[in-house]
């Protein structure tokens, strides 16, 4: 938003002595989306164990259904990190979203089947609904363009997401909802450009930067905690035999890398780094991306704890190399991102491992799940590793002021 707009917000806007801290309705908001995790996950497994014939199209229909999942999150997210979280049209626009998103959720594994219709008109809905509460709660015209050129953006996407749902399916509907979220990024990428209404500024945004930094971390935690929900699930829903034992163990102890190489010098400094830019509106943006890569590693790396707790031994299937193996390379490529973001730099223990899974993906064709589990924890510990023995070494590194 420009400088008419913001002042033109005036209330609506975080004054300096809104606390940076998350909300209770915030949290609350999260708890929809450990559900809307899960639901990918099961997605995802069953798109595994199916039909191999169509499993590059189950799994790019699943992305499409995640990433509208991840653009209601990460735009509830930026409304509350620059408007005031406490007053009631910015709570009443969470409390949509949370609904919502259940009921994208609860849509989710059939999102591209019976359920479809009920998936998009969540999403279609909630977005024209939280446009709209923006739009009444403005008074100033500058601002008022704004809630208006939000309106229009979300009509238009969720027009294309209803139009999915309703008279396509298959690779039709898919091609539909890929055009319904270029519409609802690109929305948010342009600032909402309607003719003679304008365009907000892509840059140099009033952003709560602690706030931001700080739900990105909640985020990626939220995943962490799905994946251990996952684990728990899985492990007791069979017999405790020793194989599976030592899955449900090997499980529990890579999730633990994982949180540690997460934050890891970086993730501890995301606040600092988002409040020394330049434009913290437009770093606190980029780092989405990293975090949205790092989330879908994790998912996918979930989705592989419950396949090699399931499946300690067998039958090998080079279709689950992908989770058990590619989950967490994607989730070393975001970090390194993300790191290469904070400090300018990315560390070379994240090129090596990423190396070393693309090979194990080949070498460890037609061994046991289990086995290759085993391996990519080696491949995790050795980055934590690795990180340890630096940050001892070296003095304590301080973000760059990137953007």
């Amino acid at each position: 938003m420009g400088v008419d707009e913001a002042s033109g917000l005036g209330r609506l806007l975080r004054s300096e002595a809104t606390s940076q801290r998350a909300t209770f309705l915030e949290l609350f908001f999260d708890l929809v989306f450990i559900f809307a995790l899960t639901r990918v996950s099961q997605r995802i497994i069953i798109d595994l164990t199916g039909d191999r014939r169509i499993l590059l199209t189950e799994a790019g229909e699943t992305l499409i259904l995640f990433l509208a999942v991840w653009l209601v999150w990460s735009t509830t997210v930026w409304a509350t990190s620059q408007l005031d979280p406490d007053l009631p049209a910015v709570q009443a626009m969470v409390v949509v979203a949370m609904f919502g998103s259940m009921l994208m959720a609860v849509a989710l594994p059939e999102g591209f089947g019976v359920h479809g219709l009920l998936f998009a008109g969540a999403f279609a809905a909630l977005q024209i609904i939280r446009a709209f509460i923006l739009l009444r709660a403005l008074r100033a015209r500058p601002a008022r363009w704004l809630g208006r050129r939000a309106l229009i953006w979300s009509v238009a996407s969720g027009l294309l997401w209803i139009t999915g749902g309703v008279f396509s399916e298959g690779p039709a509907r898919g091609a539909v909802w890929t055009a319904a979220l270029a519409v609802g990024y690109g929305g948010v990428a342009l600032g909402y450009p309607v003719p003679r209404l304008g365009r907000s500024p892509v840059t140099g945004q009033p952003i709560a930067s602690e706030h931001l930094a700080e739900r990105y971390q909640q985020f990626l935690l939220i995943a962490l905690g799905e994946m251990v929900l996952g684990v728990g699930l899985t492990y007791s829903g069979g017999a405790f035999t020793p194989a599976r034992s030592v899955g449900f163990v090997l499980a529990f102890g890579t999730t633990v890398l994982l949180w540690r190489i997460y934050f890891h010098r970086a993730g501890h400094l995301l606040p600092a780094a988002i409040g020394r830019a330049r434009d913290p509106a437009r770093l606190g943006g980029t780092l989405g991306l990293a975090h949205l890569l790092m989330i879908i590693g994790v998912v996918l790396t979930g989705v592989g704890y419950e396949l090699f707790i399931d499946h300690p031994a067998g039958p090998p299937d080079r279709a689950w190399l992908a989770p058990i193996l590619g989950g967490p390379a994607l989730f070393l490529i975001g970090r390194a991102y993300f790191e290469w973001l904070v400090f300018d730099r990315v560390s070379g223990s994240r090129v090596v491992a990423v190396a070393l899974l693309g090979a194990l993906a080949v070498a460890l064709r037609g061994t046991p799940p289990l086995a290759v589990g085993a391996a990519t924890g080696a491949v995790l510990l050795g980055v934590a590793v690795t990180d340890t023995r630096r940050s001892r070494r070296g003095p304590v590194e301080q973000p760059v002021q990137r953007i």
